[in-house]
């Protein structure tokens, strides 16, 4: 099955890896390294093509995924673990400063791996420690959602919320409307459209079908 998906995605992406790389220096450089303190220890979940932790500026940069095609991908800081999200056995217990998964959850096979997910995620957090997470939200961009084999879970920003929280996370951002759903989209995709979008929120009430959410492990 691992082999069948590395063709899919090789399918879906290809001749777009050079433009999403491209997306995703803007995305961090302009949005999400403000969240991000340079002294911060950094894990990506299903980090793909590593465009995200490939990108952002930390101390210590470490990347999960099953895909084997990952090793190709992660520069040479980034340190890459082969292993499933429910069981991130190579992270050892309150060590990350910050946990990034992008388009991610809907690929899990159940409710249960999505929680079991959240709660590996609760583990290997510091306390106060945040993740931050990307995800279609089904509640807008429910056609499309299903047009990809590999989608199996649907989640809105309420259902994802109530998932964090009952991994014992605590909430601390919801934009229920964020990025539009997919690169393949017709939406503008140069450097300076997308540095505009970023900074005008009003446009991601029209145009967003992802949800950014961000939550943290609360002292005890």
């Amino acid at each position: 099955m691992e082999d069948k998906l590395k063709e899919l995605y090789e399918k879906r992406f290809e001749g777009e890896l050079r433009q999403k790389n491209n997306i995703w220096k803007i995305l961090c450089s302009s949005f999400f390294q403000k969240y991000i303190d340079l002294n911060d220890i950094v894990l990506d979940i299903g980090a793909g093509y590593c465009e995200f932790i490939n990108n952002i500026n930390c101390s210590k940069k470490y990347a999960v995924d099953l895909n084997q095609d990952i090793l190709n991908f992660a520069d040479s800081d980034v340190q890459v673990h082969i292993c499933t999200s429910t069981s991130i056995s190579p992270i050892s217990d309150s060590s990350i400063d910050t946990i990034f998964m992008s388009n991610f959850l809907e690929h899990l096979k159940s409710k249960e791996d999505v929680l079991t997910t959240l709660m590996e995620i609760y583990r290997v957090l510091k306390s106060e420690g945040k993740v931050m997470i990307l995800q279609p939200n089904i509640k807008y961009a429910y056609k499309e959602y299903w047009d990809f084999f590999d989608h199996y879970i649907p989640l809105s920003d309420k259902s994802l919320v109530e998932a964090l929280q009952i991994a014992g996370l605590t909430i601390e951002l919801v934009v229920s409307k964020f990025l539009p759903f997919s690169t393949k989209s017709r939406i503008p995709q140069n450097d300076l459209f997308i540095k505009t979008y970023l900074k005008l929120p009003v446009i991601w009430k029209v145009m967003g079908k992802q949800m950014f959410i961000i939550a943290t492990k609360v002292k005890t």
